[in-house]
C-alpha cells in the first residue's frame, strides 16, 4: 500500500485502529468497474457484475470484530444488493451520486464520529466522502485526482482484492490479524 504524504505509516496504523465503519463505492472498488449487460429469459437486458471472493470473506471477518460496512453507489444494481446481503453489510445505498447526505445519515445511525469511518473510492464522486472520513483509501485503478485525495492507495485494483487489502490494514491495526491467522492454522 502506498501512503500519501504527509501521513506516516504510524499515523495510518493509529487511524485504522479506531475505525468502526468501513464504507465504499461499488463499481471500481468492489468490482473492476465493468458492467456486463446480458439478456434474461425474456430478452430483456440485465446488468451483472463480478465481485472478488477474497474481498467477500474479509468483509465477513469485519462482522466478527464489530466493524460495520456499507456501500454508497451512484448506480442501482440487484447484483450489488445481493452481494451486500451475502457479506453482511449494514448499509446499502444505490442510485446516489450525491453521497454527503448518506454519509451523514450513516454517522447518525452508527453513532460514530467521522474519524471512526474509513472510505474506499475510485472516482471523483468519492472524494467528498474521502475528505470527511477519518481514513480514506483509493484503489490502484482510481482516477489520478482520487489517488491524490486519498490518504493511501491500494496495490490491488478494484474488484481484485483492493477491499481485502484495506481490511487487512484495519485488522492488523486492531491487533486481531494474528489471531485470525491462527484460527485458519496459518503459520506466520
Amino acid at each position: 500500500m502506498q501512503i500519501n504524504t504527509p501521513l506516516t505509516e504510524e499515523q495510518l496504523h493509529h487511524l485504522a485502529a479506531g475505525v468502526k465503519v468501513l464504507l465504499m463505492d461499488v463499481d471500481g472498488v468492489l468490482t473492476d468497474g465493468r458492467l456486463y449487460l446480458v439478456p434474461d429469459a425474456n430478452g430483456n437486458m440485465v446488468e451483472t457484475k463480478g465481485f472478488d471472493s477474497q474481498d467477500g470473506i474479509a468483509l465477513r471477518w469485519l462482522t466478527w470484530f464489530d466493524i460495520k460496512t456499507g456501500v454508497i453507489s451512484g448506480r442501482e444494481s440487484p447484483a450489488t444488493a445481493v452481494r451486500a446481503s451475502q457479506v453482511g453489510m449494514s448499509w446499502v445505498f444505490q442510485g446516489h451520486i450525491e453521497k454527503i447526505p448518506l454519509f451523514e445519515r450513516i454517522l447518525a445511525e452508527a453513532n460514530v464520529q467521522p474519524t471512526e469511518i474509513a472510505y474506499v473510492g475510485d472516482d471523483l464522486t468519492d472524494v467528498v466522502i474521502m475528505r470527511r472520513a477519518g481514513l480514506s483509501f483509493a484503489t490502484a485503478n482510481a482516477r489520478p485526482e482520487v489517488k491524490r485525495s486519498a490518504m493511501a492507495v491500494t496495490e490491488a485494483m478494484g474488484g481484485s482484492g483492493a477491499v481485502r487489502e484495506v481490511i487487512e490494514v484495519l485488522l492488523k491495526a486492531r491487533g486481531v490479524w494474528a489471531n485470525l491467522l491462527k484460527k485458519y492454522e496459518v503459520n506466520f
